[in-house]
């Protein structure tokens, strides 16, 4: 990884461009290189962003490439954001063709070039394309990381929060599995400043007795309320992918819930699906295992017989 930070994104809608901005404002790269299918939209995007540097912490050098992939061989992270999400409005895995089908346009192509960085890909279902790109371009595994359930991670904080009154950047508690519907909440490894939740719910039970289905259903749908009402999600999903750039460039080992390669973890290996990760600068470096307890375990293998039920609905995965 050179001194000048170099990170490309590929997909400049709702996501792809908020990965942009935040990028910008965190001073997470000193150079972003934009593709989108969409030359108009690519050169407005490009425009804005060049015109907010004036009111941004350092300047950036921002290039927009059209769908010259090959430009991206040289960055040291790919935000992959080519999504459709019009077509998850009922289904979460409505994008499943589409990403997939779009994943093959590009992924061959940056590997050839040269690419030796890290993927962060947030295209939904995440967990499968971010098996597909493993698979196409024949990269180390631990450099796809998908940003899978860190952001329902934080979506699960943020209703124990509202209910308990901590911060939530306080709360340790994962959603894990599939980023989609049949993620779990990892209840048994919840803990506030260290304490578990097993034991707060004894010793304080009007704080800390939650209606755990409940809460669980509010992270698993927070994305459709946000959804509900502008036909997108763009902030938490962007900074959330932004997030582990950050890990990534800085070299930071940050723990998060995040998508990668199972090996044997639980006893399922062959595809990407989410479990607490250390990131740093080669991607995904350990794996944390966690002591779930046998109903947690039982939806972990429940979500990765979705994951692999969708992989194998695609050409590809058997050619």
């Amino acid at each position: 990884m050179g001194s000048i930070r170099k990170v490309g994104i590929i997909g400049q809608g709702h996501v792809g461009a908020h990965v942009a901005n935040s990028m910008i404002l965190q001073g997470v790269a000193d150079e972003l290189y934009l593709v989108d299918l969409d030359e108009k939209k690519l050169a407005s995007e490009v425009q804005d962003l060049k015109d907010s540097l004036a009111f941004c912490p350092h300047n950036v050098r921002i290039e927009g490439c059209g769908t010259d992939y090959e430009a991206l061989a040289d960055c040291d992270v790919i935000v992959n954001a080519a999504g459709k999400v019009a077509l998850a409005a009922v289904d979460r895995d409505g994008e499943l063709f589409w990403t997939t089908d779009t994943a093959r346009t590009f992924a061959g192509r940056v590997a050839k070039a040269g690419f030796d960085g890290v993927w962060v890909t947030i295209a939904n279902p995440c967990d499968v394309v971010a098996t597909e790109i493993w698979h196409i371009t024949g990269c180390d595994p631990r450099k796809v990381v998908g940003s899978g359930t860190a952001l329902d991670s934080s979506r699960l904080r943020h209703v124990l929060a509202d209910e308990c009154g901590y911060d939530q950047r306080s709360i340790c508690a994962y959603m894990l599995g599939e980023h989609g519907a049949s993620q779990f909440a990892a209840w048994s490894a919840v803990n506030f400043g260290g304490k578990p939740l097993s034991e707060l719910e004894t010793e304080q039970p009007d704080r800390f007795a939650f209606d755990k289905p409940k809460l669980e259903d509010a992270a698993r749908q927070g994305g459709y309320v946000t959804y509900a009402g502008k036909g997108c999600t763009e902030y938490a999903v962007a900074d959330a992918a932004t997030r582990l750039a950050i890990a990534v460039l800085s070299n930071e080992h940050y723990i998060t819930a995040c998508s990668t390669l199972l090996t044997g973890e639980y006893g399922e290996s062959g595809h990407f699906i989410s479990l607490p990760c250390v990131v740093g600068a080669d991607g995904v470096e350990e794996v944390i295992k966690l002591d779930l307890d046998d109903t947690e375990l039982e939806e972990f293998h429940a979500s990765c017989a979705h994951v692999k039920e969708n992989i194998s609905r695609l050409s590809w995965w058997n050619e």
